[in-house]
């Protein structure tokens, strides 16, 4: 069977580690649709940087660019022309490797026809001493932007599309097109503009959206038609309300890509509507980050085809947990209620914690229409007023989600605790479950707190839900003790009027019942995880690596100022000149500035456990919990199992979301064939499970030792093969960063909107970062950041302090620093970067005093 590592091997043993598309079809004896199997694949590798295309028939392998000083990478454009190529780490080999620090600058004049966002490969020109490179774009490798989102407008001699992202620098270019005489348009046209036979039209596809029928904008019945513009097409009279596409928010197809003399050119694919119309900038946000987010014919059809209905036989040979109490709790406004919990206190006083979670693996099978297009988004996106869902609503909110009274299929990990919260035995089993009741976080935590009436209305359940309570602080206890780090940084709520209106931007609040469940997932999926390792099952992981020196000595840096340390001791540094600097200071007598470049560093989690004990309750606890967060690096899935760093777990994975996470989907059906192949519930001790916890056992993070009777390697049972779990690791966690980048995006967005009628108003804020250009301050009462820019502080002339992190004025020697608090306006929004820019508010002096001095 043909693979991608089929394929590499192949092109690692040619002599220039480059083969073409005709010679790997010899060499390889392919036939009919192999042919075009290797067509796909040979994209798929290129599309994941594994392979380079040298020109349109031959590949290459990275390590061979890098060998001629060409490396792949990602392009990022700055607005004022010039970019920066973020190198792939597949592509970097040899003495590049060793030589190259961080990204390469590339000068306006060597962007050649690449744009934002694209795979490109880069020569190489020259790498200074401290390790910054130079070089030029020799070709894009793949596309970033197949689609661009911007503002039409039409011109004197073109039309064009202004990008609304400011780092796409280049203007589409919208050519006109002439209609025929006798074409729809002309006919209607010449009723409305007699004499006029043929009109230059723009060029727009065929399925422009139907913004007239458009639920984004409530206000379309009020808008008034203007005038027939004499470029408007067939299309976009057909399929729009406008008759004028000046000022609109559109999306372009690329046709022709960018030249050296020549614009990108393009064609109207949708027509949005006016940017600050209601729900346009959700619309933005799915086009520019490029979100699947129509479905497919065949897969709506393949949802609507499964029957509601459970079969008798697959009731029978499942486990029945129907008569027990278990209730889904979720926030007030989820519609997919994937999990469902149940805890009882077993004869020995030991809890019993049931999860169950959404059986989605039974109705979404391997290869098919529902699978691709699940696999193709990765993951649901979250907006502040409606969701981008991985899987049809048939099956979201209906047929998977655990809903209330009715038979819902669930996959069951039932684990018996201890008092110590270690989990001494664990079963799992496929399952049917009716929840009991759709319980909100909000109810959960009043009956908690002791609220009369919902205690007496959930009278059946409220036993349950304290011994939950108990059991989640014992599992807290235990994470703890093992050194698990758990900020607790709120997150921005927005909350609308009853006319669907912003009315505030409040912090998200985490009650025990946001806790419980959390602790409960975490159990589970640490459960599965330890199951599926210790089994010697291939699987997917959810792996958090420690943090890079660097990050941990520019937070040291940064917590010094406080009177904190992570307790990391000295960090050994590696001190380098620029030559420039030396060149520049040679006969001067000047002292030549030195570069600290931190090395490796011992960390563990109960270092920044241990901190974030310490500045619980002070002043500086979100700035340094801020901080911490920054300097990890970010978790990703795997198919090898790297431990998780920030739980101080060494072995982890997502099985609780499958509705809205597809490696959950994949941990399910892993786990399904598995139990299937058993013929019978997978029941086991496991005082291994989430150890260990101690101070004197090693970190799960070092090298990992292989557990005793472990089977060896070559026994690792594949219900997926390692390399399609390495490609949905790959998938999966680039989906993950795109939907929180969209999501971050449209919640900047929203913020710059909220405060645009709140120009002039000022706030009391808290200053969390300090550059050279300025600080950045979040207001106490409002979850918004803007900044305050440098040139703004016109009261002396302020210098950024690089070494102390500091703003300083030079005369009166007025200090900003991280952490200080102070009165700001609203000073302006800036439209374009949707920024708000905040001006420091002084305190006003006293007035001098109109009596005379005493001598």
């Amino acid at each position: 069977m043909l693979s991608d590592a089929t394929i590499l091997k192949h092109i690692a043993r040619q002599s220039k580690r480059q083969a073409g598309y005709k010679q790997l079809v010899r060499e390889l004896g392919l036939h009919g649709d192999e042919r075009r199997e290797l067509n796909d694949h040979l994209h798929k590798l290129v599309k994941t940087g594994q392979l380079i295309p040298i020109d349109s028939d031959r590949y290459q392998l990275p390590q061979a660019a890098a060998d001629k000083n060409l490396i792949a990478g990602r392009l990022s454009m700055h607005r004022d022309g010039f970019g920066f190529v973020i190198p792939d780490p597949k592509s970097l080999s040899g003495p590049l490797k060793s030589k190259l620090a961080g990204d390469i600058f590339i000068p306006p004049h060597q962007i050649g026809n690449a744009m934002h966002g694209d795979m490109v490969l880069v020569d190489i020109a020259n790498i200074r001493d401290d390790g910054r490179a130079e070089g030029r774009i020799v070709r894009p490798i793949n596309r970033a932007h197949p689609t661009v989102v911007g503002i039409f407008h039409y011109g004197s001699r073109r039309n064009y599309v202004t990008p609304i992202d400011t780092k796409i620098t280049q203007e589409i270019v919208i050519p006109e097109v002439v209609a025929p005489a006798s074409s729809p348009a002309v006919v209607a046209a010449s009723r409305r503009h007699p004499g006029h036979q043929q009109l230059p039209v723009p060029s727009v596809s065929p399925v422009v959206k139907d913004f007239e029928d458009s639920p984004q904008s409530p206000q379309r019945s009020q808008r008034k038609k203007k005038s027939v513009d004499r470029v408007l097409g067939d299309e976009a009279a057909r399929h729009t309300n406008y008759t004028n596409l000046e000022g609109l928010v559109v999306d372009v197809e690329i046709t022709d890509w960018p030249s050296a003399t020549q614009s990108p050119r393009g064609k109207v694919i949708e027509i949005l509507g006016r940017e600050d119309d209601f729900g346009v900038d959700v619309e933005i946000t799915i086009r520019k980050f490029h979100l699947p987010h129509h479905f497919p014919p065949a897969t709506l059809e393949e949802a609507q085809r499964i029957p509601a209905t459970i079969p008798a036989r697959e009731l029978h040979r499942r486990r029945d947990f129907r008569p027990l109490p278990i209730v889904t709790i979720d926030g007030e406004t989820a519609r997919d209620f994937d999990d469902a919990v149940l805890v009882r206190k077993l004869p020995n006083n030991n809890f019993e914690l049931q999860v169950h979670i959404a059986d989605v693996a039974q109705y979404v099978t391997p290869g098919s229409a529902l699978d691709q297009e699940a696999r193709l988004r990765g993951t649901s996106v979250y907006f502040p007023d409606r969701a981008v869902p991985m899987l049809p609503l048939e099956l979201s909110t209906d047929i998977c989600s655990l809903r209330p009274h009715v038979d819902r299929l669930v996959q069951s990990c039932m684990m018996e605790i201890d008092h110590r919260g270690e989990i001494v035995r664990y079963e799992l089993c496929e399952g049917v479950i009716r929840s009991a009741e759709r319980m909100t976080y909000t109810d959960v935590n009043a009956v908690l707190e002791g609220d009369e009436a919902l205690r007496k209305r959930y009278a059946p359940l409220v036993q349950n839900f304290e011994l939950m309570r108990d059991l989640a602080y014992i599992l807290n206890r235990k994470r703890e003790r093992r050194g698990s780090i758990d900020f607790d940084l709120p997150e921005p709520v927005i909350e609308f009027d009853e006319f669907g209106l912003m009315k505030s931007i409040a912090r998200s609040e985490r009650n025990i019942a946001h806790r419980l469940i959390e602790e409960f997932m975490l159990a589970a999926n640490e459960t599965v995880a330890h199951h599926l390792e210790s089994h010697r099952i291939a699987s997917l992981y959810r792996i958090h690596e420690k943090p890079d020196a660097k990050r941990v000595y520019d937070f040291e840096t940064i917590a010094a100022t406080f009177g904190y340390s992570l307790g990391v001791g000295a960090l050994p540094i590696h001190r380098v000149q620029m030559k420039a600097d030396r060149r520049a200071a040679y006969g001067t007598g000047k002292r030549v500035r030195q570069i600290e470049v931190p090395q490796e560093v011992h960390i563990t989690p109960r270092m920044y456990q241990k901190l974030t004990e310490k500045i619980a309750g002070k002043p500086e606890e979100r700035i340094l919990s801020y901080l911490m967060l920054r300097s990890l690096k970010q978790a990703r899935y795997s198919e090898e199992n790297l431990g998780h760093f920030a739980l101080a777990a060494p072995t982890y994975t997502h099985f609780t979301s499958p509705i809205r996470r597809y490696p959950d989907l994949i941990v399910h059906r892993i786990l399904k064939e598995v139990l299937r192949n058993d013929s019978h519930p997978v029941a086991q001790t496991a005082t291994s499970v989430g150890q260990p916890g101690d101070d004197d056992v090693p970190s799960p993070w070092s090298k990992r030792r292989s557990r005793p009777g472990a089977a060896a390697p070559h026994e690792l049972t594949r219900p997926i093969p390692l390399e399609e779990l390495h490609e949905i690791a790959e998938e999966s966690s680039q989906a993950e960063r795109r939907a929180d980048d969209a999501e971050r995006e449209l919640m900047e967005w929203k913020k710059v909107k909220f405060m645009q009628d709140r120009v002039g108003e000022d706030f009391d804020g808290l200053i969390t970062s300090v550059t050279k250009f300025g600080f950045f301050v979040e207001l106490t009462d409002l979850f918004v950041e803007g900044l305050v820019p440098l040139n703004t502080l016109i009261d002396d002339r302020y210098t950024y302090h690089e070494n102390t992190r500091e703003i300083i004025g030079q005369h009166s020697r007025k200090t900003y620093r991280i952490g200080d608090r102070l009165r700001v306006i609203v000073d302006r929004i800036d439209p374009v970067e949707k920024k708000i820019n905040f001006a420091v508010l002084e305190e006003e002096r006293p007035k001098p005093s109109n009596r005379r001095k005493r001598r």
